[in-house]
């Protein structure tokens, strides 16, 4: 079967995507690098574990798990002033290889047998500080590659990497595991990011220059830049071509503009609340299972592999929801996975919230990528990379915190309780924010960023 035989097997909506020479060419290597994410994991918590002095392995796993992640957060408000005018590929690029050096040293140290826990914790933190900008120059780089119209197909398929990943790479992990070290496993990681940096190095974006910022849409952006930004507080101003902006190498550049960004804010309190009361569900599920039901953990693996095979199911979809408008879309989304985790409250069985889980990863698939476009859309094309970076960072937080609110909860209310309560409240944010909406279309209407929204439409759906 020949390549163009194989493009019309697609759904319409993904097509044009695979006859884009540099998208096709990056989308293995974000998806093989989401996979090593994966497989990592299991394997960082794995390897802290082994390493850890007798006793204090407690320790070591949480402090190995939070620098594998927090660190973004940092990054990205401490080295704006330095990152912010870099195009989106050399951060891609930049994150990848900070990643795939100091994770190749995990493997290298335990091999020789140096790897001390604080050797471990300070790679894995290294390894992660520019995960926040890396990110956002992934999504940064889509929307400079392809046009409007294609962008939320194109975050479909990088948000379904992701779900499957979850779903692929910690079993992967754990059949490896069995018979090699997950130091190793780490050191695929690590691999697969330094195949990403080649590869990110390989892409041309219009403008005919590696990651230039001078996208398609540069020109036709820079007067909304410049408004944005003034509207920020910033004092910026966009130049002709979307390059830098003066005033906005600021660590906190970004969140600025989204101060002044009324639309891009709400979307980003929306998100922040949904993953926030999200993290209360992961920590009373384990629990559930174990004392509810009574159950061990093939149970709750069923539980994760199912949501994360529906999450990819419903990530694959989005790319048909183009011609829908996307804030009611994304509201729905919300409610939807609200009401998908009421019957553990009610006292179902198994089987019953078996269905709903999986039913809640379908629903909750599409989420990831219509927050990207709708940032992707209302943001000036110079500020994209800074106002991604901010979202990373802000994100960043919102899933500790509401991991951390559980344990109380559940004292307080049984894993059951919880896992209804967060899904009535969740069900309430996306009142709330729907009333929000509501209220902020019947004002009148100022000049909206871009002139079309991500579906072809208004930019206020």
């Amino acid at each position: 079967m020949t390549p163009a035989q194989t493009t019309r097997l697609l759904p319409q909506a993904y097509r044009p995507l695979f006859a884009h020479a540099g998208f096709k060419r990056l989308l293995p290597a974000l998806a093989a690098s989401d996979l090593g994410d994966g497989m990592s994991v299991v394997a960082v918590a794995w390897l802290a574990i082994e390493i850890a002095p007798p006793g204090r392995s407690g320790l070591l796993l949480g402090a190995a798990l939070a620098a594998y992640a927090l660190p973004g957060a940092l990054g990205a408000l401490l080295f704006g002033r330095l990152l912010r005018r870099l195009p989106a590929a050399r951060l891609l690029a930049a994150d990848s290889r900070i990643r795939a050096v100091l994770l190749g040293c995990v493997p290298l140290a335990w091999a020789t047998g140096l790897l001390h826990p604080v050797l471990y914790v300070a790679l894995l933190a290294g390894s992660s500080v520019l995960h926040a900008w890396g990110n956002a120059g992934r999504y940064s780089l889509v929307a400079q590659m392809l046009p409007p119209e294609q962008r939320l197909a194109a975050n479909a398929l990088l948000s379904s990497s992701v779900s499957a990943s979850i779903v692929i790479g910690p079993a992967l992990a754990g059949f490896l595991a069995a018979v090699v070290s997950p130091a190793w496993l780490i050191g695929l990681d690590a691999l697969s990011f330094a195949v990403l940096a080649m590869q990110v190095g390989r892409v041309r974006v219009p403008g005919g220059e590696p990651g230039s910022e001078a996208g398609a849409e540069a020109g036709s952006t820079s007067e909304a830049g410049s408004e944005a930004a003034s509207e920020a507080g910033t004092g910026a101003g966009t130049g002709a071509q979307g390059g830098a902006v003066t005033g906005s190498d600021r660590p906190s550049a970004g969140l600025q503009l989204l101060r002044g960004q009324p639309e891009l804010l709400g979307v980003l309190a929306l998100t922040w609340f949904f993953n926030f009361l999200y993290g209360p569900a992961e920590v009373a599920l384990p629990l559930h299972v174990t004392e509810d039901l009574h159950a061990g953990a093939g149970l709750l693996g069923l539980y994760w592999a199912l949501f994360g095979a529906g999450a990819v199911l419903g990530g694959l979809a989005a790319g048909a929801l183009r011609r829908f408008p996307l804030w009611p879309v994304t509201l729905g989304i919300v409610a939807g996975w609200g009401f998908a985790l009421v019957p553990f409250g009610l006292g179902a069985s198994a089987p019953v919230t078996l269905a709903c889980f999986t039913l809640g990863g379908l629903i909750y698939g599409p989420f990831t990528a219509l927050s990207y476009t709708l940032f992707q859309e209302r943001t000036p094309a110079a500020w994209l990379t800074t106002v991604l970076a901010a979202r990373s960072a802000a994100l960043l937080t919102a899933g500790p915190v509401g991991t951390a609110l559980g344990g109380p909860l559940i004292a307080l209310m049984g894993p059951r309780g919880v896992l209804a309560a967060s899904g009535i409240a969740t069900v309430a944010l996306a009142v709330v924010g729907a009333a929000v909406r509501i209220r902020s279309t019947r004002r009148p209407a100022s000049r909206p960023v871009h002139g079309s929204g991500p579906c072809g439409g208004a930019a206020r759906p």
